[in-house]
This record gives structure tokens, sequence and C-alpha cells, in this order.
């Protein structure tokens, strides 16, 4: 298992991400777009593994990076200092806050395809993508227990893949490899297996009460089989669609 992870975006999946990482004693490097000094904080929080740094740095430090970042700020990433890295993408496209983008409209791509074109020398796979922050953490047991909780990953490069399955492991969770990045929309948003089957019942409500209702939601652990099932009952709909997290 690698030993320092990257993180490139620090916000509220970064945050979990890192967490689970300390606590499985990996070293965590953050980074954001506002330079570390703003993650001051977070790096007390999380103690001795952890420690702030610039994107291009968090990325040549790590031996695995998570990118936890709006895909409109994709861009952004460090593409030279991320050539030969295996990057795990946990971006969603929300045309209402990414604006549109015709290829991914049209359906010719998928959101991490097209991180994957940016980062035309790392090997990408999505990750982390369809479940929300808390339960990300609330939902996470030891490698073999009964009520263990399950996420998808897709990527087209098969080591990577073993490498996200790994890390997921040591992090609490398994990993369903649903296939390669062109398939990686069957866990995006408006598929079976985006963020309600870990919530269960959602009352209605905006963005913001959803992310702090979530908060008090311990979560429901969604096992391999039917994340499998899930994934397979899946019908692409516009990706244009998608709408930001919420239950209204």
């Amino acid at each position: 298992m690698s030993q320092t992870l990257g993180l490139i975006g620090s916000g509220m999946i970064g945050s979990s991400v890192a967490r689970l990482a300390v606590a499985a004693g990996l070293e965590v490097v953050l980074s954001n777009s506002r330079g570390p000094e703003t993650l001051a904080d977070l790096v007390a929080e999380l103690g001795r593994r952890a420690r702030a740094a610039t994107p291009a740095e968090a990325a040549r430090a790590a031996d695995l990076v998570v990118a936890a970042i709006p895909l409109k700020a994709r861009d952004r990433l460090p593409a030279g200092a991320l050539a030969g890295k295996t990057v795990l993408d946990t971006s969603n496209y929300y045309p209402e806050r990414d604006g549109h983008v015709a290829e991914l409209d049209a359906g010719e791509l998928t959101s991490s395809a097209l991180v994957q074109r940016h980062l035309a020398g790392a090997r990408v796979v999505k990750a982390f993508n369809n479940i929300t922050p808390h339960q990300l953490l609330t939902l996470a047991r030891p490698t073999g227990a009964p009520d263990r909780n399950a996420l998808p990953i897709a990527g087209d490069d098969a080591e990577a893949k073993a490498e996200a399955t790994r890390l997921l492991d040591v992090l609490g969770h398994d990993a369903v490899d649903i296939g390669t990045l062109a398939d990686s929309w069957r866990s995006e948003p408006n598929t079976p297996v985006y963020i309600q089957p870990y919530l269960g019942e959602l009352p209605a409500m905006s963005v913001a009460d959803f992310l702090r209702w979530t908060l008090g939601s311990p979560g429901i652990a969604v096992p391999a089989a039917q994340v499998g099932r899930l994934v397979e009952a899946a019908v692409r709909r516009p990706a244009g669609e998608a709408r930001l997290p919420s239950a209204g």
C-alpha cells in the first residue's frame, strides 16, 4: 500500500479522505487552490502525519493522488507533476456549477475521461464520487466486517484500479470495478448508485440543508453485490440534466 497520499482539493470529500488516511497510518500531503497557509487548522487537527503544500508539491510527494476538486477546475490540476501517477478523480459534472460542456452534454465523454484527457501522462480512476463526505467517514469498517460498505471505481488502467482498490480497503471500504472511464457514467448523478442508497429516504430540502442533514445521518452500508446490481440497472440520461446534491 502506498505510504503517502496526496490531496489536491481539501474541501469536504478531500478532508474526509484525509481523515481516513491518517487514521489508517498513511502520510498525507494536503493542498488546495488558496495556498498551504489556509490549511493550517486542518493540518493541526490531523496531526503529525499531515502537512500542507501546493498542488504540484503534493503531486510530486505522493505515491497516490486524490483529486477532490470541482470539474470546472480540472485544468488547474498540475499535469506535469502528476505524470506517471495514479489519480483518483472524485468529480461529478453539474452544469449549474461547472458550466455546460458540449462533449459531456452529448454523451461523447464522461467527466473522468475529460480529466484523463487533461492528465494525459497520468492514470485516472473514478472514485469517491457517489457518496456524501460524512457517510464516507461513518460507513468505514475494517476489512472483512460483515457490514462493510462498497464504492464503485472505474478506469482504463488495471494496475491503477488495483491501487485504488487497495487504498479503499485501507480506508475502510470495498471497491467494485464497474469498468472503464467510458463506463464511469454508471456511478454519476442520475444513476441508482449515486448518493441515495447510502442515505435512505431523503426529505426535500435545499442543497445547503441537505449537506447539513447528512451530518446527522450515520448512513446505510451498501455491500458490493448491491452496488453491482445498482450499477447494472443504470440507464444513461443526459449529463446536462444533473443537479447539485439535494433531495428537493
